[in-house]
């Protein structure tokens, strides 16, 4: 068996892996859904839009849901806390991607353009609000969440989902919102054709240099606006898990602190302020080298949250000794290196039938062949 403490680590990065694997591959989804009324003008043009996501989306889920089960049996202690927390904002994300699926299915079953515009909207709503709820979530991360832990570990909760809203937070979800446009804007630049294409080209443009300018300033206010989470003294990679065992002290730019022992790091907020600057310029000659470097920067992006935080998972601003770190909020070795034996069965399946479904959809949508037929793939 695998030593406890390298468990613990490979189970942040697989955790990581997930959250980027969804924003990747669903990201597009979400961000063509969100573009989906600014990019068609015309019945045929959103239908050309929406088939462009239609055929893969339920399987880029996936990635939600073995994020979601990572954590609860990997991280019982941050599922906990998540919940709690987060639950009215874990919720309306729950129903913003319910609507996806019923917007597939009911928005062409009534010819009216009055009914096919409410569910263009509604998809619409359905891309926006996940988008700008990981972000706000991610950005409340970085200040710290108010809960704690008792004597007997049992989460308490002292926040409010207003409280989530805060400027720092939305400046996040902002930031969410903007990557996630450009994404799927560059996804539609590859797989439409006409107009649709070329509106989507416009949106990578500034949707590019909106998301390097919202990362930038985020960075900034990372740095000179909010103060960091350091653990004091030594802490225990083996033991078992139990939040309370530390001494956690908050410093400004305690943030930045893994970049200074591991220089090598810089790469991920670099490739976060650059690639979406490449994937504006490239995204007209060269539509699959845009998509492909905007799929670098919102990998890098999250990337760049991850080893900011790391070994936290969830800092608590209320009790920082209570804040969850990856030495002390895991499930037992034996839980960890069973899951680790599944994943390495699974996990190349999912890889190989999402592959398998890109490639079986290749090619573009053309505006011409949806106006030419009335059912979808």
């Amino acid at each position: 068996m695998l030593a406890y403490d390298l468990l613990r680590f490979i189970w942040w990065a697989l955790l990581g892996i997930l959250l980027i694997g969804f924003a990747v591959l669903d990201g597009y989804d979400l961000g063509t859904a969100m573009l989906l009324p600014f990019v068609g003008k015309t019945d045929g043009e959103r239908r050309q839009a929406r088939e462009t996501i239609e055929a893969n989306w339920e399987g880029h889920q996936v990635w939600f849901i073995l994020g979601g089960g990572a954590v609860f049996a990997a991280w019982p202690f941050l599922y906990a806390a998540s919940f709690s927390g987060f639950y009215v904002a874990m919720l309306l994300v729950l129903l913003a991607l319910i609507v996806r699926p019923v917007g597939f299915a009911f928005r062409d079953r009534i010819p009216d353009p009055r009914w096919r515009s409410i569910w263009d909207w509604a998809l619409a709503i359905g891309g926006f609000v996940p988008s700008l709820v990981f972000g706000v979530a991610f950005g409340n991360l970085l200040q710290g969440v108010p809960f704690d832990l008792d004597q007997d570990l049992r989460v308490s909760y002292s926040g409010s989902f207003f409280g989530l809203l805060n400027p720092f937070g939305l400046l996040a979800g902002l930031l969410s919102v903007a990557m996630l446009a450009m994404h799927g804007a560059s996804w539609l630049a590859i797989k439409a054709d006409g107009d649709v294409a070329r509106r989507a080209e416009a949106i990578v443009r500034w949707a590019g240099l909106a998301a390097t300018a919202l990362f930038a300033l985020a960075g900034l206010w990372v740095a000179f606006g909010i103060q960091g989470y350091r653990i004091e003294g030594a802490i225990s990679h083996t033991a078992p898990s139990n939040p309370l065992g530390k001494t956690v002290t908050r410093a400004a730019g305690a943030w930045f602190s893994n970049y200074g022992i591991h220089p090598w790091l810089i790469v991920a907020p670099i490739l976060g302020l650059l690639a979406p600057l490449v994937a504006a310029a490239r995204i007209h000659s060269h539509p699959l080298t845009g998509f492909l470097a905007s799929a670098i920067g919102v990998a890098s992006i999250i990337a760049t949250a991850g080893v900011s935080l790391f070994p936290f998972l969830m800092p608590s601003s209320t009790y920082p000794g209570t804040s969850l770190t990856v030495w002390d909020a895991s499930s037992s070795q034996l839980t960890l290196f069973i899951m680790l034996i599944c994943v390495l069965i699974f996990l190349p399946i999912v890889l190989a039938y999402t592959a398998f479904a890109l490639r079986v959809m290749h090619g573009r949508v053309r505006l011409a062949d949806i106006e030419r037929r009335h059912s979808r793939y």
